[in-house]
């Protein structure tokens, strides 16, 4: 059987191979235009499936190749078991995240009064997700799922708020479709990394007492849900809001 070990190692680091790829071209695939969305998930699917054959026919491998010291395929059965086990763990941590979250796209700061879109209703004209607001449901969704969410409200004048978040969404890499300083306005538009979903945001800074209160709205423009993007990118703006008033103080 020991015989047996290197043609073994070498059909599971094969499919661990074909697993990864599938995994690795699902979401740039989709990207660019080259398949449809539906064939990006089931390519996730099938390297969810071909990982965990391969980390068996891997696993089986690197049992054969240690009688008697042999260590003929084992490497590669440890190469094969590793990039099999990635191959399954990424799908299924991002479906694990999907599942601990509200099935909602849309996430706002202020959801008995969340901001607008304006400038970006043009570039939305045609996407599966409306513009508008999903109301109550959405909102006791979104309260459930997600109860540290909430306005960022600062000592600083509207005009520094303003330009703080300005900055941040720069920082952030953002791309600036409106930014009016007179109406505490910012809408842009950003890219998930692997997939390249466009998803829209909307910034408002209203006065409040002698500060500032800074709004924040981001929704998808395709998807039932987002796996918690929107949301984390809405921490990670009031956060870097929060540091650049904090460097130009």
């Amino acid at each position: 059987m020991a015989r047996l070990a290197p043609t073994i190692a070498n059909l599971g680091l094969a499919l661990a191979l074909l697993a990864a790829l599938a995994l690795v071209l699902a979401g740039p695939g989709y990207r660019f235009g080259l398949w449809p969305l539906g064939t990006g998930f089931a390519l996730l699917r099938y390297a969810a499936y071909g990982g965990i054959v391969a980390a068996v026919v891997s696993a089986a491998g690197l049992v054969l190749a240690r009688p008697r010291g042999r260590r003929r395929g084992m490497f590669r059965a440890l190469a094969g078991l590793a990039i099999g086990l990635i191959a399954v763990g990424l799908p299924w941590s991002y479906a694990r995240t999907a599942r601990s979250v509200p099935p909602i796209h849309d996430i706002t700061t202020d959801p008995d009064d969340p901001p607008a879109f304006e400038a970006l209703l043009p570039l939305r004209a045609g996407a599966p997700n409306p513009a508008e607001y999903g109301g109550a449901e959405v909102a006791a969704r979104q309260r459930a799922g997600y109860p540290d969410l909430g306005p960022l409200v600062v000592a600083a004048p509207p005009e520094r708020a303003y330009a703080a978040a300005l900055a941040a969404a720069l920082e952030m890499g953002w791309q600036i479709v409106a930014a009016e300083e007179d109406a505490g306005r910012i809408e842009a538009s950003d890219r998930t990394f692997w997939f390249g979903f466009t998803d829209d945001i909307v910034v408002r800074i209203r006065p409040d007492g002698a500060g500032s209160r800074i709004d924040v709205r981001s929704t998808s423009r395709v998807g039932a849900g987002d796996a918690g993007t929107n949301a984390a990118r809405i921490r990670a703006f009031l956060e870097e809001t929060r540091a650049q008033l904090e460097a130009s103080s």
